[in-house]
């Protein structure tokens, strides 16, 4: 991802103003497309996503997407929490192609899901792995950024990413107007290193970065 200015998507965020944003190459925009095209195609045959979210495609999602490599830029090894339609971990995938040593884990519990993200992955010959399962219940080698995207509210986010949370790593997680009730609510169980960025991709949306993850122990009384 070039270092192009972050522009706030508008009604009119399309496809230019994604390249603008983000500096994506001719390469990356073909994979882009393509991307966008079989998740049209799928899409009319399963709920993948909402009606409005195919409309929406290079602001609402593909942007709020990639803007997360800003944040980790020398990243090789990202966790996808809960992959669903491909984002973010799809679009960083593509980003990621050609990038050494690049590998994009998408977790994902539900099978048809699974086979919707195996299918854009084979297809663009991108450098994921498919993990048809619970993320709470995954345990993978050292990971250096675990992500995910409206998965579940920060206490319940935090219990799945735990297990992959480890040394060096952070979390990015894509967050709503919330996010400050929910980290506060998330301090009763575990203790963290967190900070809050503006979301490129929407007004009231924040990035939560997040490190040194561990539960809060309490002393059982005598």
């Amino acid at each position: 991802m070039c270092d192009a200015v972050l522009l706030m998507p508008h009604k009119a965020f399309g496809r230019d103003e994604f390249v603008e944003a983000t500096g994506a190459s001719a390469d990356i925009m073909d994979r882009m497309d393509a991307f966008l095209t079989i998740l049209t195609d799928w899409n009319a045959r399963m709920n993948l996503v909402g009606p409005s979210a195919l409309a929406e495609f290079w602001g609402r999602h593909a942007y709020d997407s990639a803007q997360l490599l800003k944040l980790a830029p020398d990243a090789r090894i990202w966790a996808d929490l809960g992959a669903g339609a491909g984002f973010p971990g799809i679009v960083l995938a593509v980003f990621l192609k050609d990038r050494e040593g690049a590998k994009v884990h998408l977790i994902e519990s539900m099978a048809k899901r699974c086979a919707f993200l195996r299918s854009v992955s084979m297809d663009l010959s991108l450098p994921t792995l498919i993990h048809n399962s619970r993320a709470e219940s995954l345990h993978l080698s050292p990971v250096d950024v675990v992500t995910a995207r409206a998965l579940a509210p920060m206490p319940r986010l935090l219990e799945y990413a735990q297990p992959l949370l480890r040394g060096s790593a952070v979390g990015l997680f894509l967050k709503g107007r919330d996010v400050e009730r929910e980290l506060e609510e998330a301090r009763k169980s575990w203790r963290f290193e967190v900070s809050l960025s503006p979301s490129a991709s929407d007004p009231e949306g924040r990035i939560v970065s997040l490190k040194r993850l561990s539960r809060v122990t309490t002393r059982s009384s005598d």
